[in-house]
């Protein structure tokens, strides 16, 4: 199967038509006519993640993350990170598919998943779309709520449990019950506002800054659980998929892609 194969598959699935106009989603890198050997499935396509692809026999990486996203000037083996997993990418064949805000807009997408993962019922959209593409509803963020409302103790060990967390940044206690709840996942802190006015008890992102924890403003807890703790699940989310759509197909996790934000 070729590469602009897969892409017409990922793209009919999570259309890069309903991704933000800022993005850069679709194949990035490489020649759509290339055959696919095995597939490798990442959260960033980083210059680690290249060479894992090389040592597994994998020559197309599908990436939740574009690698290209800001306009570059140069690319030289001396360049930044960006540059490096380009010319790795190039120089080994190696083509890569990006999804990013596709799968951020989509009813069924990133956030969709996470709210799935710590029980959320009743799901709708935070912040809907005017323009709806391709007959899907799109929008970002999701509400829900809790079968049983909980405590704000309870409620952070819930999120720990799931989400497999050991640190959360929140803003302070002020002793609510949580029941309607609000997620961004990435860096979410422009919907703040949305959740506060459609009554959260909680509203669960990452990125927040020093200033944004004022902004609760004794309405709801703001908790930030972090940006690739937001997004790791993703990985599973397309290789799920995939695994459906391509049953012949080797399709790897990405064991090099990790988290560059160290906790001492």
């Amino acid at each position: 199967m070729k590469v602009s194969e897969i892409s017409k598959i990922l793209n009919n699935w999570m259309p890069r038509s309903i991704a933000e106009d800022f993005d850069n989603v679709g194949l990035i890198i490489g020649n759509p006519e290339s055959l696919v050997k095995n597939i490798l499935v990442t959260l960033d396509a980083t210059n680690d993640v290249i060479d894992e692809a090389v040592k597994k026999n994998c020559n197309l990486i599908i990436s939740y993350h574009p690698i290209i996203f800001n306009g570059l000037k140069k690319i030289t083996s001396d360049s930044g990170y960006v540059q490096k997993s380009i010319i790795n990418a190039v120089k080994n064949n190696i083509s890569i598919y990006a999804i990013h805000t596709s799968l951020d807009n989509h009813p069924e997408g990133i956030t969709y998943f996470l709210a799935k993962k710590i029980g959320l019922k009743n799901l709708s959209t935070l912040i809907p779309k005017t323009n709806n593409l391709e007959g899907i509803k799109t929008g970002l963020g999701i509400i829900g709520k809790l079968d049983e409302p909980k405590d704000e103790d309870s409620f952070f060990d819930l999120l720990k449990d799931k989400l497999n967390l050991k640190h959360i940044r929140h803003s302070k206690k002020i002793n609510k019950t949580i029941s309607k709840v609000s997620i961004v996942v990435g860096s979410g802190s422009f919907a703040i506002k949305n959740s506060l006015d459609s009554e959260v008890d909680a509203f669960i992102t990452s990125d927040l800054k020093y200033h944004n924890f004022y902004e609760a403003d004794n309405k709801a807890i703001l908790v930030d659980i972090g940006h690739y703790e937001s997004e790791n699940h993703i990985k599973l989310i397309i290789k799920e998929f995939l695994n459906k759509k391509l049953p012949n197909f080797t399709l790897l996790l990405s064991e090099g892609n990790i988290n560059p934000v160290k906790y001492y």
